[in-house]
């Protein structure tokens, strides 16, 4: 407590003289700096004083000689006598120089030679403006003047700044009064006392270094201050920054200082010393109580027997779990040399032969001999001994130390998981699954039943091949990763959770199917590990798929049924109202025969006659489509395919108007006529058609299919194909036919729109079928084959039927 009082006192003092020593050089510092400030204000006062009095002197004199002459005096004095003014210039209302004092050179006018001079004339121009605006004295602001590093001059004239004091003669200046400062020259104004011990430096309000007084550094833990400085009412924001240098050294202080320090930590570590050779001496006796407890209750604890031997084999000490096991007491073993009363007499012969052959090999000592001991009431117990030599405090052998484990009953136990283990790998063997467990650490297979091996191979990629995906593969590894990272030992709600059955097929060509269950376990050597159990499915899922096509097939069949069955009644209900228009059209023409003006008779007896025919017509469309769907043949005849195009064309083109789009057809001439139905081809068209203007009003919005290209049907003669074949083509500009879309849209009731049926293109094609042809669609490019500009269906009709031609 005394030597903690005793620097706890020392440190006070110190601390004390520090701040008051800390106090004393901040006061003295706050002097300097206001005495600094003071001394660069009233220079700057003073020199406004001095062009204030020369501008009273110009303004007065009339008398240009004297004028110049007494300036020219007034202005030169003020440049010799103040180092920080460079030049003072002259300049009229017009901005005209007319003089500069001292008289500009190539020896004194260094702004010029050093190619400057549109830096310093900006600035002379800023501040000029801004006191003619004002009518005050004004300062521009600060400008780096680009000047060489071989200059002499440079450090001093590298920042420079322009005071310019308006001549006012009634309230208007007749002229400008321009002062060139540098910032160097502003801190000569500071008494060189001062900078001999303080480093002064000027500063703008961003921080940025003006002028330095010196470039000697500071220590680290020097003071500063700062202070504004107000130089004028037009100023520029000027900071003056003071900094300390450090003292000189006081010897005796420190001597004193460091005797102090010296004799506490000498105090300080004499105590330690001692403390710390008492705690290892109370460590070394805490040891050694320690150590002689924990062996005593090691020895009395331990069920393993340990006797000691001396270089003569005689027994020298035996522990308490070791007469246990012999029944023997420590009395009546300790002494005692081989032969030993406690090995059988049956085999005391090749129990001395193996411990002699232990005491000689280290590598018999180190995996130990299996033996036995007979018991005090003639029971036997089956060992392990091993052997270790026995070393004194000089390093010297001194006997062997023996240790023995009682393994009559893990042996049992051995040979009864050999004989289960045996039950369990026939029973593995013989399943008609195959059964794998792979190790998640270093993927290594660890077991492997019959039929594994047989349709796998003896490695583990067969099992990770039924896991799955890669993707499932990492996981494995992560969760392995996982668990390592974790506190020891597996979570027992992480094991034994099988997971769901899954249905893994190869891609390797064979097409086999497994049914695969997995679960993690943890082997025999405590790392974790993952089960897994395949079933070969194949022949069962051929069977699902042979079971869920036929019923697809029933199922289409049984829609084609309720298609065709409701085209019928269709055809049936529509047929009587139709003839009833087409009677009724025929029935008021016939009326209004001869009892109409005959003006209004061309007009609508066509009109009716008209009506009638499309109403025929529709009758004879759903007459044809009812009987495809009952599988009759099509009426066919020699037809003109242009008039067929131009018929769907003209039933198209209503709908194609009212949608703001327009259709196109291009026929050649002189086509042959074709054996077909043209009811049935007439629909197909239509079709097809009413398909192209959908796809294009999807595509163009409303505004804009003025620009949109009008869907084109064209007919030609094929002469790539023998014989020749008529070529009908329905080309639009829309967005084209999807590739997964290109490849199901003829299937029956597959549809794109949300109220479609399905039936249209497959309808179509059957159409086209049926009379020998083909229809076929594909995607138009655009002209930079980037994406697809439209689609074009194309349709092959030969020109006489083959049946007709088997007729005539």
């Amino acid at each position: 407590m005394a030597i903690v009082i005793f620097t706890a006192v020392m440190g006070v003092i110190l601390g004390t003289l520090q701040l008051q020593e800390k106090n004393q050089q901040e006061s003295a510092l706050f002097r300097e700096l206001s005495l600094a400030k003071q001394r660069i204000q009233l220079r700057f006062a003073n020199n406004l004083d001095a062009l204030i009095s020369i501008n009273r002197e110009l303004a007065a004199n009339e008398d240009q000689e004297r004028l110049k002459r007494l300036a020219y005096e007034q202005a030169d004095d003020l440049v010799f006598n103040n180092h920080e003014i460079v030049k003072i210039v002259w300049i009229n209302a017009k901005n005209q120089r007319l003089w500069t004092a001292p008289p500009s050179n190539n020896k004194t006018d260094w702004i010029a030679r050093t190619q400057n001079d549109d830096l310093a004339n900006e600035g002379l121009a800023s501040a000029i403006e801004l006191s003619r605006s004002t009518s005050r004295a004004s300062f521009s602001q600060f400008i780096n003047l680009n000047l060489p590093s071989n200059e002499p001059l440079a450090r001093e004239r590298k920042t420079v700044f322009w005071q310019v004091v308006p001549n006012m003669v009634g309230g208007e200046a007749i002229g400008f009064l321009a002062a060139l400062y540098t910032a160097q020259g502003v801190l000569d104004v500071v008494p060189a006392e001062l900078k001999a011990y303080y480093r002064f430096t000027l500063l703008t309000d961003n921080e940025r270094v003006l002028s330095i007084s010196s470039d000697r550094d500071t220590p680290k833990r020097a003071f500063s201050n700062q202070t504004s400085l107000d130089i004028g009412v037009l100023s520029p924001n000027l900071t003056l920054r003071i900094d300390t240098y450090p003292p000189p050294t006081n010897l005796t202080f420190r001597m004193l200082i460091g005797v102090v320090l010296g004799l506490c930590a000498f105090v300080i570590w004499s105590l330690w010393s001692v403390l710390k050779q008492m705690q290892v001496r109370q460590e070394a006796e805490a040891s050694l109580r320690t150590e002689t407890s924990f062996r005593n209750a090691m020895e009395n604890s331990t069920p393993v027997g340990i006797r000691a031997h001396d270089m003569q084999k005689r027994i020298t000490y035996v522990n308490r779990a070791f007469c246990e096991m012999t029944g023997w007491s420590a009395k009546e073993l300790i002494g005692l040399s081989p032969p030993f009363p406690f090995w059988p007499d049956s085999r005391r012969d090749e129990l001395v032969e193996k411990m002699n052959r232990a005491l000689k090999s280290e590598v018999i000592a180190k995996t130990g001999i299996e033996g036995v001991i007979l018991r005090s009431d003639g029971s036997l117990i089956q060992t392990r001994t091993f052997i270790a030599p026995l070393i004194n405090e000089k390093g010297k052998q001194s006997g062997w130390v023996t240790s023995l484990i009682d393994i009559s009953e893990p042996k049992k136990i051995r040979e009864e998981l050999a004989a289960s283990q045996e039950r369990f790998v026939t029973v593995l063997e013989g399943l008609d699954a195959a059964v794998s467990v792979v190790d998640l650490e270093n993927d290594r297979l660890l077991f492997a039943n019959r039929f594994y091996k047989e349709n796998f191979g003896d490695d583990s990629k067969g099992h990770f091949k039924l896991v799955g995906s890669g993707n499932n593969i990492e996981t494995l590894h992560d969760v392995a990763e996982d668990l390592q990272d974790s506190p020891p030992g597996i979570p027992t709600a992480f094991l034994y959770q099988e997971s769901e059955s899954e249905e893994v097929q190869f891609d390797d060509g064979s097409n086999k199917w497994f049914e695969v269950r997995r679960r993690f376990i943890p082997w025999v050597d405590g790392h974790l590990a993952q089960l897994l159990i395949a079933t070969d499915i194949t022949m069962r899922k051929e069977a699902d798929d042979l079971a869920r096509q036929q019923e697809e097939r029933m199922q289409f069949t049984s829609r084609l049924t309720t298609m065709g069955e409701m085209a019928s009644s269709l055809a049936h209900e529509l047929n009587q109202p139709l003839s009833a228009i087409s009677n009724y059209c025929m029935g008021v023409a016939k009326r209004l025969e001869g009892n109409l003006d005959p003006s209004m008779s061309k007009d609508i007896l066509p009109a009716l006659e008209k009506a009638s025919d499309q109403a025929h017509r529709a009758g004879t469309i759903i007459q044809r489509i009812r009987g495809f769907v009952k599988r009759s043949e099509p009426q066919r005849k020699h037809s003109n395919i242009s008039e067929i195009i131009n018929d769907a064309v003209g039933l198209v083109e209503i709908e194609a108007n009212r949608h703001r789009l327009s259709i196109t057809s291009n026929i050649a001439n002189n086509l042959p006529e074709v054996y077909v139905d043209p009811v049935l081809i007439l629909q197909v068209l239509v079709n097809l058609l009413k398909n192209a203007l959908d796809s294009v009003r999807e595509a163009y919005p409303l505004s804009s299919r003025w620009s949109a290209a009008p869907v084109n049907i064209s007919a030609d003669l094929d002469t790539s194909t023998f014989p020749a074949m008529i070529r009908i083509q329905v080309t639009d500009t829309g967005g084209g036919i999807a590739e997964s879309v290109m490849e199901r849209m003829f299937e029956p009731f597959f549809s794109t729109k949300t109220d479609g049926m399905g039936m249209g293109l497959n309808i179509c094609r059957s159409i086209i079928e049926s009379h020998h042809g083909r229809l076929w669609a594909s995607n138009t490019m655009d002209s930079e084959r980037t994406k697809l500009a439209g689609c074009t269906f194309t349709i092959l009709l030969p020109l006489e039927s083959p049946d007709s031609k088997e007729n005539e």
